[in-house]
């Protein structure tokens, strides 16, 4: 890190910025790549390589930097946490959409699994038939994009907005700090958005 910006506050690094000082954003996206490792390591349980994830991670802080405004926003540390969720959020929705489910979870009827008994017999003789098949996870799969589609439609811009950072694991007083809206607001907006969601389902 550079020393000489070590005396400032992001918020005041980020205006040295808008006003063309150079080496700001480098010093920034160093100061947060542990946070983004951090974010990364702890979405890897959904899915996704760590180096991808820490990438979108980075990529989730350039628009931090980018987009922070001084004047609306929480703290640079808040809305680059926020930025960052998001981003490797939606690189995992991305990412599940296009997996091929059924090779992905494909196993070999005829390898071998212990019983309770401690004798080994192939699978094709102990699988469970009533599970879906290839078809009816694709089919699932097509439900889940058709039943986003039409929340989308349902919800507001405003609670599109709020159910976006929910599911990025903010509670609601952390939405309302970064949107700029009371708590009240924002827990009357979820519980519109959860009677909502009850009348698609």
């Amino acid at each position: 890190m550079k020393d000489e910006f070590k005396d400032f506050t992001d918020e005041e690094l980020i205006e040295k910025l808008r006003q063309g000082e150079k080496g700001i954003e480098e010093y920034l996206c160093d100061k947060y790549k542990d946070l983004v490792k951090a974010k990364a390591k702890s979405m890897f349980i959904l899915g996704g390589d760590s180096e991808d994830l820490i990438q979108e991670g980075m990529i989730g802080l350039f628009k931090a930097v980018r987009d922070y405004d001084c004047g609306r926003d929480a703290a640079f540390s808040t809305f680059a946490e926020l930025c960052i969720n998001r981003q490797i959020y939606k690189a995992l929705q991305a990412s599940n959409r296009k997996k091929n489910i059924p090779l992905n979870s494909y196993i070999s009827l005829y390898g071998e699994k212990e019983s309770e008994e401690g004798a080994f017999n192939p699978l094709e003789n102990i699988v469970d038939n009533s599970k879906p098949g290839p078809e009816e996870l694709i089919l699932d799969r097509e439900r889940v994009d058709y039943l986003e589609q039409v929340i989308e439609k349902e919800l507001s811009s405003f609670e599109n907005e709020v159910l976006e950072l929910m599911l990025t694991g903010l509670n609601y007083v952390e939405i309302a700090h970064i949107l700029g809206k009371t708590d009240k607001s924002v827990d009357n907006c979820i519980q519109r958005i959860k009677g909502k969601i009850r009348k698609i389902l």
